[in-house]
């Protein structure tokens, strides 16, 4: 099963420079009001306050872009953010066979995607994944499929 959102990069960067416009403008709006005009009073700190908590609230769920592949004998993960130097963009690879579990953790607007993999030298790895800009069925889907995964490692094992 392949699963991706790259379709929506375009999107979300639009999403990024709409922010971050606000952002600009809010602070160009807030020293005018500051310094010339005095019209807003105490409310003209929304103007800084609000685009700023938006634009961290849309860079603090994480990375944007997130694809899966299962076909074959292979699991392939690959995260990564749509401005490429704020994150390191994640890509693992490994034998379905070394998945033990997995666990879709979800905290108010923010989803993210822990798989724990077998490893020769400390017994288990956990790989973390942003998965946030997900949608419901994407994520149902995902976990369906690490479900059938891990269902046939466990059979095997027994």
């Amino acid at each position: 099963m392949r699963l991706s959102n790259r379709n929506k990069t375009s999107v979300y960067n639009s999403a990024s420079t709409l922010l971050l416009m606000m952002t600009v403008f809010g602070i160009l709006v807030f020293f005018a009001n500051e310094y010339r005009f005095n019209a807003l009073g105490k409310e003209s700190y929304l103007l800084i306050i609000i685009p700023v908590g938006l634009l961290m609230i849309f860079h603090l769920r994480g990375r944007q872009v997130f694809e899966y592949d299962s076909d074959g004998e292979a699991l392939n993960f690959k995260n990564r953010n749509i401005i490429p130097f704020l994150s390191k963009p994640l890509h693992d690879e490994f034998p379905k066979y070394k998945l033990i579990k997995y666990d879709v953790i979800n905290i108010f607007f923010i989803k993210r995607l822990y798989i724990t993999v077998s490893s020769k030298n400390n017994g288990s790895t956990i790989l973390k994944y942003e998965i946030s800009y997900l949608t419901r069925k994407e994520v149902n889907d995902l976990k369906i499929s690490l479900n059938k995964v891990v269902k046939v490692n466990k059979e095997k094992k027994d």
